[in-house]
């Protein structure tokens, strides 16, 4: 690969080959370009080798230090399943509006799977939602 011709590491090619070339190919607004360049140059810098380096004010998502590859796997499975919205250095509020937007599109979905029109005796749209969430909560782990 190229950065073995490089006696340190070039941390801005780097930055621009993934926030620009590889993400920012696919994201067709330029604020979100950016947004991406700006979030990746707290990942791909040369703070990230110093020892525990944290990523995070509360320290949960941190550089590891130096070690083997079982070391590595160990550290990502340790890490949280879910992200918080600190990782990415926005407020927590983000979150909130994430699950605003993520509660809209589920509820959007299930009122669009309802039929327009009920005939005979059939059950009425409120049922159906009401027997359909008691579905989605028997299949959600405890």
């Amino acid at each position: 690969m190229f950065l073995n011709e490089y006696e340190e590491i070039p941390w801005d090619a780097l930055n621009y080959m993934v926030a620009e070339a590889n993400y920012g190919g696919r994201v067709t607004d330029t604020k979100d370009r950016r947004l991406i360049k700006v979030i990746l140059s707290d990942f791909w810098a040369q703070k990230v080798l110093n020892n525990n380096y944290k990523y995070s004010k509360s320290g949960i998502y941190y550089s590891p230090n130096e070690g083997n590859l079982q070391e590595f796997i160990d550290h990502i499975n340790n890490m949280p399943l879910r992200q918080e919205t600190e990782l990415f250095g926005l407020h927590p509020n983000a979150e909130i509006t994430s699950a605003i937007m993520e509660t809209n599109s589920i509820c959007n979905t299930v009122l669009s799977l309802l039929p327009r029109s009920v005939g005979g005796a059939g059950a009425t749209p409120d049922e159906i939602i009401k027997i359909k969430c008691k579905e989605i909560l028997q299949k959600l782990p405890k």
